[in-house]
């Protein structure tokens, strides 16, 4: 695995995978550089794993399978839970993923939000996994980004999932037809963000197919979306990318054909890479 030549203060990573990190620091001159979007870059990659509520069991297997997508991409990646290094190195990748961090006022400090609110204007791009819309209504910036927060969730089920027909040719969903079936754990937002500037709905899941309110959110007034239900999306205001998918609670929703796709294209996208997908 290549490697940025960087120094994290602190990477805690269990389970599947093991990191080293080389020596080095980040100057004016390089936080002040726009990162490389060319076509030809093979991009670099930063998973973000910290969290400040609840702790998905399976965040550090869900790093470990990030990490493994993206290497077999050729791509540069690290992974880290010390809010300090989106301050240090951030400027030095391409995309943050969001690796379930539930509320992120939480854990990173006005120094650290800042440093991801410029390096995104800059040019950065996020892509969000499942949770890492859980209690964010505390930062405004990345509240209004992502354009909703969670209500509540599902069980792991199966339910029928459709590909917005403007959307049909992104390389996230491309090559599955119309609609499909899919097993994942379904999360409701406070609301929809279909019709908001800058936001592109790339598929929704048809909550007929299945129950979208798990017994425990049931018994805390935890509401289902109805007809107009997103689980995945773009958002292109703001000088960055951003990319959202309701998939990534666990690894189970994640290392399918489809998955695996959805996932990989999303962070080439965010990097400003040519989609690998025909």
């Amino acid at each position: 695995m290549n490697l940025m030549n960087c120094f994290m203060t602190r990477c805690i990573i269990t389970g599947l995978l093991a990191l080293s990190f080389v020596a080095g620091e980040v100057t004016a001159a390089d936080a002040a550089k726009k990162p490389d979007r060319s076509p030809k870059n093979i991009g670099s990659v930063l998973v973000f794993a910290g969290t400040g509520w609840y702790r998905h069991p399976e965040v550090p297997a869900l790093s470990g399978w990030l990490a493994r997508q993206t290497e077999r991409l050729k791509m540069q990646v690290d992974i880290t839970e010390n809010p300090a290094d989106l301050i240090r190195i951030l400027p030095k990748y391409q995309v943050l993923v969001l690796n379930n961090c539930t509320e992120l006022t939480a854990i990173l400090d006005e120094r650290a939000r800042k440093a991801v609110q410029k390096w995104y204007e800059n040019g950065g791009g996020i892509v969000a996994l499942h949770a890492a819309l859980v209690r964010q209504t505390e930062w405004k910036w990345f509240n209004e980004l992502a354009g909703c927060d969670f209500d509540s969730d599902s069980e792991f089920l199966e339910a029928r999932v459709v590909v917005d027909p403007k959307a049909k040719n992104h390389p996230t969903v491309r090559g599955h037809g119309s609609e499909f079936r899919y097993r994942a754990d379904w999360t409701n937002h406070d609301r929809s963000v279909t019709g908001l500037k800058g936001f592109q709905v790339l598929l929704r899941v048809d909550e007929t197919t299945y129950e979208a309110v798990r017994e425990l959110f049931q018994k805390r007034g935890g509401k289902a979306m109805g007809k107009d239900h997103p689980i995945a999306w773009l958002h292109g205001n703001g000088g960055g990318r951003f990319f959202y998918t309701e998939l990534g609670h666990d690894i189970r929703s994640l290392d399918t054909p489809f998955g695996r796709q959805h996932i990989t294209e999303a962070i080439r996208w965010a990097a400003g890479l040519n989609p690998l997908v025909k």
